[in-house]
């Protein structure tokens, strides 16, 4: 018998996040330990229309790709990459790790050379997204990897997990347009300003997003959400930023990082543990050492750090900012195959707006 909560979320996914339509043509993509989920979000898509193509990956085969295979094989970008990126309409990823640390062992400039031979590609999609002409989602199903990460049992997970997607409330799309509410309310004073100062015990940095558009993110592409994002304008970012929580990436996780800019590029990074990954990391591109994203968490319904970056850079009372790669609809120019999110603990710090403070102890007051 179904979960009534995948069904649910399956629902929500399909007519609020993307909306589908009759006719649409849809990717549905997710590791084979998603299942359950993928199968109520396929014969949702269904009957809501849509013309649905399915991949269920098997997490070995990627291992091996950048563990096994030549420089060509690992940089080779086929035609149907490129055609997909201009093909659907939609598409919906669903994350569903059995093992988060899968790629740990895998050599970082490998990875970094698969992702900026996919940059051209990804750069397709992110264009047409913030042109109109496609949507897409990301979501999680539970697992015990990721309950194990979190520090919970998979009970307890799972009700962390729905309870962040408001898929507790009969009608969650209702409690996504209220929080649509508040954070437009947020987004609507951040689009008057231009100088952002962050202020925490170990962080004193400073963005310019003058003539950048903030974007509310209410469930729409990710799922769950919950906060707000910008470009920064890309030479203005300067001084230092501590991320208090650990920051993951393919598997590495790497803790106390702090990033010194000037004039928008990183000139310093440094880290307690991991710090050879970080660095080899930001140097997967000319655009790895430039923010491509800053953002403020909103969802108060998610107050615990879970090594899963989909609710982390969410946690109410943060903020966060991505290495490499901006979301055009921003307004920002700077591309790469890195987006590196990094998530910083707010709740004893203060924003300032062009002077003003708009921020403190972890929530905007304006």
């Amino acid at each position: 018998m179904a979960d009534p909560r995948h069904q649910k979320l399956a629902k929500v996914l399909v007519h609020y996040s993307l909306a589908v339509k009759p006719g649409e043509k849809v990717l549905l993509t997710a590791p084979t330990a998603a299942a359950p989920l993928f199968t109520e979000c396929y014969r949702e898509f269904i009957r809501a229309g849509a013309h649905v193509t399915t991949r269920l990956l098997l997490p070995e085969l990627r291992e091996i790709l950048l563990k096994e295979a030549s420089d060509e094989q690992l940089t080779y970008v086929s035609d149907l990459d490129r055609i997909q990126a201009e093909y659907y309409d939609a598409s919906l990823y669903i994350i569903a790790d059995e093992n988060t640390r899968q790629l740990s062992g895998v050599d970082p400039k490998r990875n970094a050379m698969r992702r900026a031979a996919f940059q051209p590609v990804n750069k397709i999609e992110d264009d047409r997204a913030a042109a109109g002409t496609f949507r897409w989602c990301l979501t999680l199903f539970p697992t015990h990897a990721h309950a194990q990460d979190a520090g919970m049992s998979l009970s307890d997970y799972e009700e962390f997990v729905y309870g962040a997607g408001l898929l507790h409330m009969d009608d969650p799309v209702q409690g996504w347009l209220k929080q649509h509410e508040e954070q437009q309310r947020i987004v609507d004073y951040l689009q008057q300003h231009d100088e952002i100062h962050i202020v925490t015990p170990t962080t004193d940095i400073t963005y310019r997003v003058g003539g950048r558009k903030w974007m509310n993110a209410d469930g729409k592409v990710n799922f769950p959400d919950g906060e707000v994002f910008s470009a920064p304008i890309e030479d203005s970012v300067n001084g230092t930023v501590h991320f208090t929580y650990p920051a993951i990436y393919d598997g590495h996780e790497v803790e106390d990082v702090r990033l010194t800019f000037k004039d928008g590029v990183v000139v310093e990074a440094t880290a307690s543990k991991g710090e050879a990954f970080l660095l080899a990391t930001i140097d997967t591109d000319a655009g790895s050492r430039r923010l491509g994203e800053v953002a403020f968490g909103t969802n108060y319904g998610i107050q615990r750090f879970s090594r899963e970056l989909l609710f982390d850079e969410k946690i109410g009372g943060t903020m966060h900012m991505a290495l490499g790669s901006t979301y055009p609809e921003t307004g920002g120019v700077n591309e790469s195959g890195l987006h590196w999110d990094m998530v910083c603990d707010l709740k004893e710090g203060r924003v300032y707006a062009d002077g003003q403070v708009c921020y403190e102890n972890g929530k905007f007051v304006i």
